[in-house]
């Protein structure tokens, strides 16, 4: 098969150069008794006239309708979504209430924060001063050692709220730098105190003797029933008379007259010595089981004897004065 004949069959039709006579309008007609629009791939490799029916992505797609039927529909086919577009009244008046508050923004921003503000350099590093390390302008460093002597007091401020120092106490502090917490000092002290003088107290009270510890119990005895007596104590009062009368005296005339004697006991409710003995500086008896020798070193002799001297001593000097 020569070339011409092979050219002729592959790519030569029937009808010829008439064929390509065809004019647009009549194409267009064959469009529409088509019922459709098809697409068609220049490259197909395929000898099919009709639709591709496979699932390939690059098969011919069909489409309803055609060119001409969307041309002449006057209706639009779009739909509004969300509400109408703004008219020039509408958008000036927007427009004005936006600026207000911009404008208002940026004075409450001035007005907030009146310091030079820096921009936190988080990628780069920071110094111990508190500047970003790098090159910066004088303006730059300054505002940030200002933004870092802030933060700082700040921290201070929130410190001494929380160590009780907000109202102008002092602050100590221990050997290690430590805060002391001064109320707490101070009621130890109190309780320290407290306990010292109970201390005190307690072996003041275990130092008394009987004797002592009997007066005291008389007296509180004394004061408690002090509330139930009458204001006006007449001669006729009987407490009075028998206290009176429980009153020994050494130079009473009537006392061998009495024909019962009452037992001398102390103020502990013990027997008495009955015995002599020698007088000491707080007049206190020796007890009944004593056996009358003296075991101590003579003080209380001794000090009788030298303020009997002064006593002598005193009176003769007056003596004397008088005979001048």
């Amino acid at each position: 098969m020569s070339l011409a004949d092979y050219l002729a069959k592959k790519y030569l039709t029937a009808d010829g150069p008439a064929e390509k006579k065809k004019s647009k309008k009549r194409k267009r007609k064959e469009a529409e008794a088509s019922g459709g629009l098809v697409i068609a791939d220049d490259d197909a490799t395929d000898w099919n006239s009709g639709p591709q029916t496979n699932d390939d992505d690059e098969a011919p797609m069909n489409v309803a309708g055609t060119s001409a039927e969307f041309r002449k529909k006057k209706t639009s086919g779009w739909k509004t979504v969300g509400s109408s577009a703004p008219t020039n009244a509408d958008q000036a008046a927007a427009d004005a209430i936006i600026a207000s508050a911009a404008a208002e923004n940026r004075a409450s921003g001035a007005a907030d924060d009146e310091a030079p503000t820096v921009a936190d350099n988080q990628d780069g590093p920071v110094m111990d001063s508190g500047a970003a390390a790098g090159l910066q302008t004088a303006s730059q460093v300054a505002a940030a050692l200002e933004k870092r002597q802030r933060e700082e007091r700040k921290h201070m401020e929130a410190a001494m709220r929380e160590a009780g120092a907000a109202a102008g106490e002092t602050i100590y502090r221990d050997a290690s730098g430590r805060i002391i917490n001064v109320a707490m000092k101070r009621a130890e002290a109190r309780r320290a105190a407290n306990e010292a003088e109970a201390k005190k107290r307690q072996e003041e009270e275990e130092a008394k003797g009987d004797v002592q510890r009997a007066e005291k119990e008389a007296r509180r005895q004394a004061l408690a029933e002090a509330k139930y007596m009458p204001f006006a104590r007449t001669a006729d009062d009987k407490e009075i008379n028998e206290e009176m009368k429980e009153v020994e005296r050494w130079n009473d005339p009537a006392m061998q007259f009495l024909t019962t004697k009452k037992e001398k006991k102390s103020r502990t409710g013990k027997p008495l010595y009955k015995g002599a003995f020698e007088p000491n500086r707080y007049g206190i008896r020796p007890g009944h089981r004593w056996d009358g020798v003296d075991r101590s070193n003579g003080f209380e002799r001794e000090w009788f004897k030298s303020r009997n001297a002064r006593a002598n001593r005193r009176d003769l000097e007056y003596a004397w004065q008088m005979d001048e």
